[in-house]
């Protein structure tokens, strides 16, 4: 285990400045198009059997719905960030905004599954430009040590909307509204962007387009996004809607990994521009980060996406009271990172979360395992809040470690590659998550005395099941079902989480006292002083 904090890439530290009400304006504008993210991340999955019932599709349709959000989301968000740098912060996080408005529309009205599915994944081309340029942002704005306090504000952001976005789903699903769940997002953006363009104010230096085009790695871009996207879906329809053996899931499958080796190579070689500074790897705490990151976002996804179908199915609980019932597992997000943005901030010192988060988050997972048909409210209570302790402390405290362990210079591309890889684990969550529950329920199906006359997708399972009478043999049966089924997705991430546990031990802790080095730093306050001094001396 490393003990000693290394100097690491070690700079002067910047002193902090007074920040004015445009700052926390600019600040506050950003913070709040996040706010659409976590909502559009957590009130959807909740409400796929209303629409799934209301669209007439199946549990292929229902998954997709889910799933290509976070899939167009971990595609493009690295592009994003890599066009930012050429264009300037502002006007690529206006047009993200844009695209994610146009997808909102796009799903609210849509008629039938295909419009309903293109606007998800135009929802995640913009999503993934904006969520990522958040963080990049946050380097932009202040230096690392006073970053933890921000990063924290964020995920207070994403926890409210966690929260509230199950509640807002489910309430919406049982007044079958289902599509302001989409519709909702319109206002929010809209505040942000009317904040975005007048306050986000940053230093950019203008060149002529030729330059700044020769800037752009187009063939790191075009392979990156073509072979991410290739080993994505079949990563995601393998063992729901293909077996892992068919053609459909191998080829593309080994084409996404083929491709993603020729772009590690591409990088590597290239004397041009890179999408990614695969230097960053060469660093072994870095790489292990980037790992838990990923894995933070499979098991998050996996709690996101399975636990309320878990209280639909298993406890019988509407839309609404499911969301209610994720409480204790989002309402703690909050506390525990701001709890870690603080103590970093003060004492320089991150290792000691990331260690904690890990051990709550792997303890939790396990605790998860006992949750049975008869569990009673405090029970679920007390078996679900471990699992989202751990979770939130972890949101802040990987993102500084991250960048704690990189020069300030590569802080833009490796502060996203933190969102990118949890990103990236969102949607292995949910595929890995939907592997083992179809292939444990078509078991758990089969051994019952007439599996026939049961619906053939889990999302109308769930609807059957509550149509059922209290007192069906069936009913029961079913419930047993789920169950177990929902048991061996929690015993995996448990499993996970440990493996990231103990690798987590050996991990380098670097010094946080590094100065601020940017070309789009903030420059709205500064303005402002040197017009007060201006017209002072007029």
């Amino acid at each position: 285990m490393a003990n000693s904090t290394e100097s690491g890439p070690v700079h002067a530290s910047a002193p902090a400045q007074s920040k004015g009400i445009g700052f926390w304006l600019a600040f506050g504008a950003v913070a709040i198009t996040n706010l659409a993210a976590a909502f559009d991340a957590t009130t959807l999955s909740i409400a796929l059997p209303v629409i799934s019932a209301d669209l007439g599709g199946d549990s292929t349709q229902a998954f997709w719905a889910g799933t290509a959000y976070p899939l167009a989301q971990a595609a493009i968000m690295l592009l994003w960030v890599s066009l930012s740098q050429c264009f300037g912060r502002r006007p690529v996080l206006v047009i993200t905004l844009l695209i994610f408005a146009l997808g909102a529309i796009l799903a609210a009205l849509a008629q039938g599954w295909t419009l309903l599915l293109a606007g998800r994944v135009v929802q995640g081309v913009g999503g993934g430009g904006f969520v990522g340029l958040t963080t990049v942002i946050i380097t932009d704005l202040v230096p690392l040590r006073e970053r933890g306090q921000y990063y924290a504000l964020i995920s207070s952001v994403w926890a409210l909307g966690s929260t509230a976005g199950p509640i807002l789903g489910g309430a919406l699903a049982d007044a079958g509204a289902w599509r302001w769940i989409f519709w909702i997002n319109l206002p929010i953006v809209g505040l942000g962007l009317i904040g975005i363009v007048i306050f986000l104010k940053l230093n950019f230096r203008r060149r002529p387009l030729k330059e700044k085009l020769k800037e752009l790695d187009y063939l790191g871009a075009f392979l990156f996004i073509t072979s991410i996207t290739s080993f994505l879906i079949p990563v995601t329809w393998g063992g729901t809607q293909y077996p892992w053996s068919s053609w459909r899931t191998l080829t593309p499958l080994c084409l996404g990994i083929a491709g993603l080796i020729c772009f590690a190579i591409w990088e590597i070689v290239t004397k041009g521009p890179t999408l990614i500074p695969m230097t960053i790897f060469l660093n072994y705490s870095t790489t292990m980060l980037y790992i838990g990151s990923l894995f933070h976002g499979i098991i998050l996804y996996s709690l996101v996406y399975y636990m309320p179908e878990w209280f639909q199915a298993v406890k019988g609980y509407s839309p609404v009271i499911s969301g209610v019932a994720a409480l204790p597992q989002t309402a703690t997000v909050v506390p525990c990172a701001i709890l870690v943005g603080v103590i970093v901030g003060k004492t320089g010192r991150y290792r000691w979360s990331i260690w904690a988060g890990w051990t709550l988050t792997t303890f939790g997972m396990g605790l998860l395992i006992y949750l049975h048909v008869h569990s009673s409210i405090p029970a679920w209570i007390f078996l679900s809040i471990v699992s989202g302790i751990g979770i939130g402390l972890l949101f802040p405290s990987i993102a500084l470690a991250i960048q704690a362990s990189t020069p300030p210079e590569d802080q833009a591309t490796t502060s996203t590659l933190t969102v990118w890889f949890r990103t990236f684990g969102q949607s292995l969550g949910v595929a890995v998550g939907g592997t083992i529950f179809q292939n444990r329920m078509t078991e758990e199906i089969s051994k019952l005395s007439s599996p026939s006359d049961l619906p053939s997708d889990v999302v109308a399972l769930i609807e059957y099941i509550k149509r059922l009478p209290a007192q069906a043999p069936q009913k029961a049966l079913l419930r047993e079902a789920f169950t177990k089924s929902f048991r061996v997705i929690w015993i995996v991430m448990c499993a996970f989480a440990a493996c990231i546990m103990i690798l987590s031990f050996f991990i380098k802790e670097y010094s946080m006292e590094q100065q601020n080095k940017t070309e789009q730093g903030y420059r709205g306050d500064q303005e402002h002083m040197q017009n007060l001094d201006s017209t002072r001396k007029e």
